[in-house]
């Protein structure tokens, strides 16, 4: 049995620029499972695209609690997988040149180990004993111009093509960064779309994660998002590993 326990909270919100909110989140401690899925902007249907993804991983029996951490993820990449099929199929039937697609992260949890899995510019944080460390790498065309040494890393978030993923859920590569890692009590997570980050700096995020529970931390950021203008849908989610009482 886990001697460690799950707290969480999120919010997700349309922002102050756009007409419709095309993030979804999955908030289920019960399950060790947390997921944010976010539509494409300028793309046909991102809103159903970042839906269907929550409701395949949020359908009855479809993520069990595992006897071993590697189920989840199996799991997970079948559904997203039929979904990945689904949306690229019903774009086809708009034209050759529709898209209908989404980024994904998700955070599972089980006993004392965790993993991320994700795909597109979707982030996961995670604050440990002062250290807030990003845990994901974007998939996307400036990430890789950073990696390839044609671009400075301080110069990525306000490239003109920072918008440009390389990997979702209905469009670019069917492929998944995959972490795994132990747990340790007072780790605290955050799952989050790029209308939080774009918006709110890395220290500003661990300051707000530091000093708070879950729903209030989630709340502080985004009135830091409202208060900058937040120009895109922003979701975000925030897990605290607590020592079972």
């Amino acid at each position: 049995m886990s001697s460690l326990c799950f707290l969480s909270h999120g919010l997700t919100h349309m922002g102050l620029v756009r007409r419709r909110n095309e993030d979804a989140f999955l908030d289920r401690p019960e399950l060790g499972l947390w997921a944010i899925a976010d539509g494409m902007g300028g793309h046909a249907e991102g809103d159903y695209a970042s839906a269907r993804i929550v409701a395949a991983l949020d359908a009855p029996g479809a993520i069990k609690p595992p006897g071993e951490l590697g189920q989840f993820i199996d799991a997970a990449i079948g559904h997203l997988s039929e979904v990945d099929a689904e949306l690229r199929a019903r774009a086809s039937r708009l034209g050759p040149l529709a898209v209908i697609a989404s980024t994904v992260v998700i955070l599972f949890a089980h006993a004392e180990e965790f993993a991320v899995l994700w795909a597109g510019d979707s982030r996961a944080y995670r604050w440990r004993n002062g250290e807030f460390r990003r845990l994901t790498v974007d998939h996307s065309h400036v990430q890789e111009l950073v990696a390839a040494g044609f671009l400075p890393a301080e110069a990525a978030a306000g490239h003109p093509q920072s918008h440009i993923v390389t990997q979702a859920i209905g469009a670019g590569r069917l492929e998944f960064g995959i972490l795994r890692e132990a747990l340790v009590a007072g780790d605290r997570f955050l799952l989050c779309s790029d209308g939080l980050t774009n918006m709110v700096r890395d220290a500003d995020i661990a300051r707000e994660i530091a000093a708070a529970p879950p729903r209030i931390a989630a709340e502080r950021l985004q009135d830091r998002v409202l208060a900058g203008g937040a120009v895109d849908n922003f979701t975000i989610l925030i897990v605290a590993i607590e020592p079972a009482a």
